[in-house]
């Protein structure tokens, strides 16, 4: 999973390199954290949060795959 939304965000951001994903995982959820820099977090949120709620639908399909739920935080770096 980690993998997956590190996959999209760096192809969003202008600074792929600062783009670092926690995954930290429990019996039934998954907590992504996403650390962007500050100057691409905009891009990472998007316009009215649109990008971000595309990525957290995305995520949570595939999480529901493997029953599991998904919280994706978005944090500045």
């Amino acid at each position: 999973m980690r993998e997956l939304v590190e996959y999209i965000v760096k192809r969003i951001v202008d600074v792929p390199d600062d783009v670092e994903v926690q995954e930290i995982k429990a019996e039934k959820v998954i907590l992504l954290e996403i650390r962007v820099a500050k100057e691409d977090m905009g891009k990472v949120i998007g316009r009215a949060g649109r990008v971000a709620n595309a990525l957290r639908t995305i995520v949570g399909a595939a999480a529901a795959k493997m029953k599991k739920r998904v919280m994706v935080e978005i944090l500045e770096d």
